[in-house]
């Protein structure tokens, strides 16, 4: 897809949400589900999964129509079972409703109906069922930490303040749509450029490094004028 099919066709126009607004509910989403995972001590790959599977989510099905904050429990807990970094749902539930609510979760209860948590955690499990269908079971994610780290190390830059910076501009970019629209490598070597760019480093003594990436000047630009547009 492309950025303009993402921000034209996506459902939520049809409700009257425009792109602007989408963008700051893709932000709120996604800080949600880093604030959860960092809680829940899980690794930033199925951290950014999560990311990527409401990314894939929403360009399906309208913002009006879904919770973002129960889709995002269900995709971070879906992605710790796709990544092998399972934590206990009640784990997640419990976790989740303290961030949301601001408030322990024995405090909470005192607040909220008895059988809160038990309907809490059934729409969470209606929330994963309805991801899994509207994603036809397809919760494969590639990122670009692995190209990028191989690439810088076999040009001997893996313990340089380019690749720390180009990584983090990588999990930067969870919070925009380039998943939906570009490889992990094109991300990667968008990635690079910018960080380069940043630190004044001239990777193009490098000869053939963006052929090591498989990509092109023009999507380098194109990433990395995404990845700017989120500072």
């Amino acid at each position: 897809m492309t950025r303009d099919d993402i921000e034209r066709y996506s459902p939520s126009r049809r409700d009257g949400i425009d792109a602007l607004r989408e963008t700051h509910l893709r932000y709120s989403y996604c800080a949600f589900i880093q604030n959860l995972g960092l809680q829940l001590e899980l690794p930033q790959t199925t951290i950014g999964t999560a990311m990527v599977l409401c990314h894939r989510f929403f360009v399906r099905r309208s913002h009006a129509c879904h919770d973002r904050f129960l889709i995002a429990t269900a995709a971070l807990f879906l992605a710790a079972k796709s990544e092998e970094t399972l934590r206990p749902l009640n784990n997640v539930l419990r976790t989740s409703c303290e961030i949301f609510h601001k408030q322990d979760i024995t405090f909470l209860s005192y607040l909220l109906p008895v059988d809160w948590f038990e309907q809490y955690r059934e729409r969470v499990i209606e929330a994963e069922q309805m991801i899994l269908t509207t994603l036809n079971f397809e919760l494969n994610v590639q990122h670009p930490y692995a190209p990028l780290t191989s690439i810088l190390n076999e040009l001997g830059l893996s313990q340089t303040a380019l690749v720390n910076l180009a990584l983090n501009l990588v999990s930067e970019g969870l919070r925009s749509s380039l998943w939906l629209q570009f490889k992990p490598h094109h991300i990667a070597a968008g990635a690079a450029y910018l960080a380069a760019k940043f630190l004044n480093f001239d990777l193009a003594s490098y000869h053939d490094i963006w052929l090591e990436f498989q990509t092109t000047p023009a999507i380098l630009q194109d990433v990395s004028q995404q990845l700017m547009e989120l500072f």
